[in-house]
């Protein structure tokens, strides 16, 4: 499996840097891991639509040019789908089933993503319906990919992985 990451900005605080480092260094075991930082564009302190759209137009040209055309481009966009550590594991496997050998996951900027990039990809994932810093969600990114190879391989990482048990229904077994 090859994985290519596609970020807008660079990671600044050491602490952020060391964890995808280790992350990565971990991966490596199950991908070949590529990571394209793009500059994110100069933005003035208050922004019209205009300007935020032009932005995120930018930095989407910037990143549809990275993306290795015979990939599978996956998002990271609020409105996407949300899916569990086990079904993120299942959906990887399943794409390799069927003979993806290429995914491209994409990280917009501070300002999101544009919608010609949106369009692109294949599957849009959200990690939740907040809002999180661009340089955290390379940190869990990687280590939700991580987390999903560990279970695709039967191999023990965290004991709240739990592949497709629900929570709710262990707490609701111990009353």
């Amino acid at each position: 499996m090859r994985m290519t990451i596609i970020t807008v900005g660079r990671v600044k605080e050491r602490f952020y840097r060391e964890a995808v480092k280790e992350y990565l260094k971990r991966l490596t075991r199950y991908a070949k891991i590529d990571l394209i930082e793009i500059p994110d564009e100069k933005c003035p302190e208050s922004m019209s639509n205009a300007q935020m759209l032009a932005v995120k137009q930018k930095e989407g040209e910037k990143i549809l040019s990275k993306i290795p055309s015979s990939s599978y481009p996956i998002a990271l966009a609020i409105e996407g789908k949300m899916l569990s550590s086990a079904q993120l594991s299942n959906k990887l496997s399943s794409l390799t089933v069927s003979g993806t050998s290429h995914i491209t996951w994409i990280i917009g900027g501070s300002l999101g993503l544009s919608d010609s990039v949106k369009k692109r990809c294949k599957f849009l994932l959200s990690f939740s319906p907040m809002t999180f810093p661009h340089q955290l969600m390379r940190v869990i990114l990687v280590e939700q990919v991580y987390r999903s190879f560990r279970i695709m391989n039967n191999e023990t990482y965290h004991k709240g992985c739990l592949g497709d048990v629900d929570m709710q229904d262990i707490r609701t077994s111990r009353k």
